[in-house]
């Protein structure tokens, strides 16, 4: 089977305050429905109240992500799915959860990871 990453950025989460316990309680419940299923492998979402920062590879260390490169915020979920329908299907579900739009990719898992 595959492994997918269902993913949004922080931006695209334009939810009014009175629904965020909505969307808690919702996007929970999906994620409990992929544990039964057997389908979850992980999740969750970059906690953008600590900066990021650079490592080299000579271990120096800069604050701040790559300059070039956009944010990485936002959320998770990696499951793993007989077919790119199964997995459209979850996203999906995802998307209707968190009120925003999902972006679907297959996960490149390395068995050695």
């Amino acid at each position: 089977m595959t492994k997918y990453l269902i993913s949004f950025p922080s931006a695209a989460m334009r939810v009014p305050d009175s629904e965020w316990e909505a969307v808690g309680r919702d996007a929970h419940a999906v994620i409990r429905e992929a544990k039964k299923a057997g389908v979850y492998v992980f999740g969750g979402g970059i906690d953008e109240t600590v900066p990021p920062v650079l490592v080299s590879a000579n271990g120096s260390v800069a604050e701040g992500g790559y300059p070039w490169a956009p944010p990485l915020d936002g959320g998770f979920t990696v499951l793993e799915l007989p077919s790119r329908t199964e997995a459209i299907a979850w996203a999906a579900r995802i998307s209707k959860a968190c009120r925003c739009d999902q972006e679907l990719r297959v996960f490149g898992f390395d068995p050695e990871s």
